[in-house]
Formats: C-alpha cells, structure tokens, sequence
C-alpha cells in the first residue's frame, strides 16, 4: 500500500471509525461445488500510528468453501522507554456483516493466536464452528497500540474447497444444579481458558474449581462466546457453570455475567461513542448482570471510563489483592455513601480471579452468594440484591449481622430499619483467618479495629444516627517494611448492612 493510499484510507476511517481495506477475491468463484483442492491470498500493508480501533479486510468467499483459514504477522519494533509498542488482534465477521452486534460474528482471538481456521465441523478455540457461506467476509484486525514507526502486518488468508460437514449441536451447561436449597455458595465469575488468552483447558478450569470449594463458576472469555458449548461432562450436582463473555473495550472491560447460553455482546466501541447502554442493556435482556471489571486495572485499556450508572455490581477484587484493588474498594466505598446521601440504587461488590494459567489460582477470591438454589435466577438475584460477601478462599467462613435489644436484625446488603439513636450491635464471626485483624468501616469511614480474637467473633455498637451502614473487612498484617498507615492485604469482605429507616 502506497503512502498516498494510507493517507486516504485514514482519512475515510476518521470520518467512520473503521479503515477498509481493499477487498481480497479468488480465482476459484462459481467453481464446480464439491471440488476439493485450495487457494491462499496474502495481503500486506503498514498502518501509522494514530490508526484506527479496527481494520476490516473484505474476503469475497465463493461457493464450494469447506474451510476458511486464517494467519497473520505484523512487526514489533524497538521503541523508546515508556512508549507503547505494537499489539494487534484479530477476528472474523461472515457474510452476514459488521454492524456492531449484529449476527456476522464468527470469533475472536484478541492477540492471544497468530492463526485460526473455521469449518462447518470444528473451528479454532475463540470460533465459532458453522458453515462457510458464500458471501463478503470481513478479517477484522484490531491495532490495540501502534508504535511510532507504525505497524507493519501481512494477513494470509486460505480457502480450501470440497464439501461441508454437519455442524455439531452445542452442549450448553444447565441452569441449575441440586445445590443445597437456600444456602451461602462460593463462586468464582471472572476465568479465562484456550478460548480466549487463558491456558488451562475448560477441564483444567472444573477441576480447579472443584479442588477451590466452589458450587458454581462462568465462563468469560475475551469478546467471544466460543466456550459456551466446550463444558460437555464438566457440570454436575456440585458444579454450576454459567455463561458469560468478558466485554473487552479500548475504554474497559466488563463482564456480561450469566447471560443465555450462545448469546454474543460486541465491544467494539469507546467511551466517546456513547454507546455502552446500548450493549449494558443487550447483556440484561438476555438474562445477565452487568458488572464491570478491576475498573483500575494497569494494563492498556482496563481501566473503567463508561461510569456506573448502567451497572449491577462491581468487581472491586481482582485476583490476588494489590493496590489497583485497594483503589477499588475506595472507590465504591465513596459510591456507597454518595447511595445514601442521594437516595439512589446502591452497587453490590464482588470478587473474582481472572486466572488465565497456572499459578494463578482458581477462586482466588471467591465470591460468596446467599440464594435460594443453586440456580442462575437465584444467584443473579442474590449478586445483584447485595446478599454476598467475598474471601480469599474456601478456607474462610464468616458470618455478619446487626441486631437491636428488640431482637429486629438484618444480615449482609439488607437495611435494618431502626430509630435514629437506637442502638445497634454489629456482629461479625470469622473462621479459618489466623493473624488477621477485622474493621467495620462506615460511611465515616474505618471507625473499629481488633485483631481477631481466638474464637474469630467480634462486636461493635453504634446508632443509625453514627452509621448509615456498616461493612466489615477482614485483613492480613500489613508487609513488611510498608508504611504504618497502610492496611494489610484482604482476606474477606462484605457488602454493607444499611441502619436506618
């Protein structure tokens, strides 16, 4: 591509948001159907830095198609301390278009696979198997940083012909398991296999997940919903495991958590687009939560800049706990008092994993749901009523209420309706936490502290008047060499109990 051309197709992507690049065809077009044998193309360009979100190739696929396959490079120079480099991801959109969450979406590998193939029989882990149909198909390249040099890439993509197979029933995983009636159950809601940029197989996931004490994971890949159908023999009376995508935008990422089996929500747009309800609402149509992810994460692109208006929880631990962590808790530590002084909606806290690979741990943190079955309904519900608290791991059991001298109580994310100065005993009971110390944190902020005693039981009084609600963390001793003013790292956490009427 000649630089004058790079210079109009920029200029025609700012207008769009999308750089097209010319179309790739075959010889082979309306040839005899049935017909085996293969063609290859490649394609090679360099785009500026400055380029746009997302590069379409057009590939006009003829009849006869059994098998499209696709593969793709792209240089990596050396760049200046503290400047980006090049990462550029890849995808595929079929004959049925582009159009942000319409039905043309066929997978996606992020940066995590240099190639990929997709038949009516199998396709690529992140792909979505089905038939190859004769149409304009779109690679879809996404430049997520580009150095200042520019990226230089070479897209190869091959068609091989002959006749398509019959494409496989997906196996989607039960919306319910036998569970334990109405009951506290663990639950890990952020993991990653070899369907997106994880490297545990959906085996290796369950079996994890079984050895960490969990009732009940989702499955949340990277902007494809390829592992919805790969759990066939993995569920059970003691496993639950839902349905979800990690939505994976330039300005965030969030995960759509439970939503219908199959179910695909696009991320290809920016905060400046104005667009995100639009896809926070698609996520609730089809039965999820909307929850948005380690919203001050340090990698390119995670931090959280949508706001949370459209959400339904908050993973404010992310993995093992770490200051981005320690920042999230703060912050929806202050939406919780902005809550209460404004009268509004409150946003629930949640925990998760994010394990892509070994050692990362599997349930590390866990998030721990009261519902009244083991059942998607019952434990969105309970996510999304607040009724949840999150541990480090299954080693940890807690217990947190606030009663009055009437015997009027309240357990965790439910309000305890009490006079403005009546007293209120707040009690929390911790096990399997040596060394730790507990807090209860109000809208004042961390107003009691204690190591926890031998027997892991702790209580605190105040009044509605003192405290519009009161939460409770449990922490490690700080690190060594930290400063004093520093808490420990967490070991568990509840969402407020809410005092007053």
């Amino acid at each position: 591509m000649h630089r004058r051309d790079v210079l109009r197709l920029t200029a025609i992507a700012a207008a769009t948001g999308v750089l097209t690049l010319e179309g790739v065809s075959f010889a082979r077009a309306g040839g005899p159907e049935g017909a085996d044998g293969e063609e290859t193309r490649k394609v090679t360009g360099r785009l500026p830095a400055g380029a746009p979100d997302y590069v379409h190739l057009p590939v006009e696929v003829p009849r006869g198609v059994r098998e499209i396959a696709v593969s793709y490079t792209y240089d990596r120079p050396a760049v200046p301390p503290g400047t980006q480099g090049n990462a550029c991801d890849i995808g595929i959109f079929d004959e049925r278009g582009t159009e942000p969450g319409g039905s043309g979406f066929r997978g996606w590998s992020g940066g995590a696979r240099s190639e990929f193939a997709i038949s009516a029989e199998r396709a690529t882990p992140g792909y979505l198997a089905g038939p190859v149909r004769p149409g304009t198909w779109h690679v879809i390249l996404g430049p997520y940083t580009v150095a200042p040099q520019g990226m230089a890439y070479e897209v190869t993509v091959t068609l091989r012909y002959g006749r398509q197979g019959a494409t496989p029933a997906p196996a989607y995983p039960p919306q319910r398991a036998k569970g334990r009636g109405r009951a506290w159950y663990r639950g890990d809601n952020h993991l990653h296999s070899v369907h997106s940029d994880g490297r545990r197989t959906p085996a290796e996931i369950a079996a994890a997940a079984r050895a960490a004490g969990l009732d009940w994971i989702t499955t949340t890949e990277h902007n494809t919903t390829s592992s919805h159908g790969a759990w066939q023999g993995l569920w059970g009376d003691d496993l639950l495991i839902l349905t979800g995508e990690e939505v994976t935008t330039r300005n965030g990422h969030v995960l759509a958590l439970g939503t219908d089996p199959g179910v695909f929500v696009d991320w290809r747009y920016r905060a400046r687009d104005d667009a995100f309800g639009r896809f926070a609402r698609r996520i609730r149509q089809t039965g999820g939560l909307v929850v948005p992810a380690h919203p001050y994460g340090t990698c390119v692109g995670c931090n959280w800049k949508y706001g949370f208006a459209e959400a339904d929880a908050v993973e404010v631990w992310n993995g093992p706990y770490t200051a981005d962590d320690e920042m999230a808790v703060a912050a929806w530590d202050a939406m919780l008092v902005a809550s209460v002084r404004e009268g509004h909606r409150w946003l629930p806290a949640m925990g998760n994993s994010d394990a892509h690979r070994e050692p990362q741990v599997v349930g590390l943190p866990q998030t721990v749901v009261q519902a009244d079955a083991l059942s998607r309904d019952a434990l969105l519900s309970g996510i999304r009523a607040g009724r949840s608290w999150i541990a480090e791991s299954s080693a940890i059991g807690l217990s947190f209420t606030a009663t009055t001298g009437r015997g009027e109580h309240a357990g965790i994310g439910e309000r305890l309706r009490t006079g403005h100065d009546t007293e209120v005993t707040v009690r929390l009971a911790v096990t399997g936490a040596p060394d730790c110390s507990a807090t209860f944190v109000t809208d004042q902020g961390r107003l009691f502290t204690t190591p926890l005693p031998p027997d892991g039981r702790v209580e605190w009084r105040t009044t509605a008047a003192r405290s519009a609600y009161v939460r409770a963390e449990v922490r490690h001793p700080p690190a060594a060499g930290s400063p004093a003013e520093l808490p420990g790292a967490m070991a568990a956490m509840t969402n407020p109990v809410f005092l007053g009427a």
